[in-house]
């Protein structure tokens, strides 16, 4: 009965158009046991879907809620650093800290918020990715340990995430009017005298939807990363009966 398993498991591999990612794939296959049976073709990316979803709809929640930036020394979106490399300056100038030090408060803080409304429509992308998922992705991403589940999803979406992100983050600054906190303070950074206070050259023009975008992006990443890793390390978050049969083979492929 096992090799008749086994038998199939690999007829279905070979099959499969070749990849880099089935190349990758170890030659040697253990044995099924009653503790960890090898899992159907349909089971694994079932699996491993079934895992990103989860730890995809947990990454993005948790990010989705006031204060999950602003309050959050690891994900707090400053400004800038071009605008950091000035605020010393700003603040160390009594001048100009009362004419900007404010404004500069504010922008830290709605861009943050921005950031914090626009996580929940990143998971329709994500759950496209994930539900075209092929098995030779599902299983090199099985085999591949920690952090596999989340390269593959940094490849698959992010040019077409931050694509549509950034008209979401555009919306998000919009509905807390960071150009009436953003535009002042560039507007007095740039002025001539400041300018010279500062002592900088050239006018400064950020591009604030691109910065933020690509801030919250990688934060979001960082998250579901923590996620896939904790499905693979703790028997405890796998919490259906697919879950578990699909890691604790891949768990047992690591002896």
């Amino acid at each position: 009965m096992h090799s008749r398993i086994l038998l199939s498991l690999l007829a279905g591999m070979l099959i499969l158009p070749a990849c880099d990612t089935l190349s990758q794939l170890p030659v040697q296959i253990n044995l099924p046991t009653a503790e960890n049976p090898i899992p159907s073709q349909s089971e694994a990316a079932s699996g491993l879907k079934e895992a990103l979803i989860s730890g995809i709809g947990k990454g993005t929640t948790s990010l989705n809620k006031p204060g999950a930036f602003f309050q959050n020394a690891a994900r707090k979106i400053l400004l800038p650093k071009e605008i950091q490399d000035l605020e010393s300056k700003i603040r160390g100038n009594a001048v100009l800290n009362a004419a900007i030090g404010g404004q500069l408060d504010k922008a830290i803080k709605a861009m943050n918020d921005g950031a914090e409304n626009a996580m929940g429509k990143a998971m329709p992308i994500f759950r496209d990715a994930v539900l075209n998922m092929s098995f030779a992705d599902a299983m090199g991403i099985l085999r591949g340990g920690n952090g596999a589940a989340t390269r593959y999803l940094q490849n698959t979406t992010t040019a077409a995430l931050q694509q549509a992100f950034k008209p979401v983050i555009q919306q998000a600054l919009n509905d807390v009017k960071i150009t009436e906190y953003w535009n002042p303070i560039i507007r007095e950074i740039n002025k001539p005298l400041n300018k010279t206070l500062l002592g900088i050259k050239q006018d400064i023009n950020p591009d604030l939807n691109a910065y933020v975008t690509e801030k919250a992006t990688t934060a979001l990443f960082q998250e579901i990363e923590q996620q896939e890793n904790a499905i693979r390390s703790n028997p405890v978050e796998r919490t259906t009966a697919l879950l578990k049969k699909v890691f604790d083979y891949a768990d047992s492929q690591k002896k």
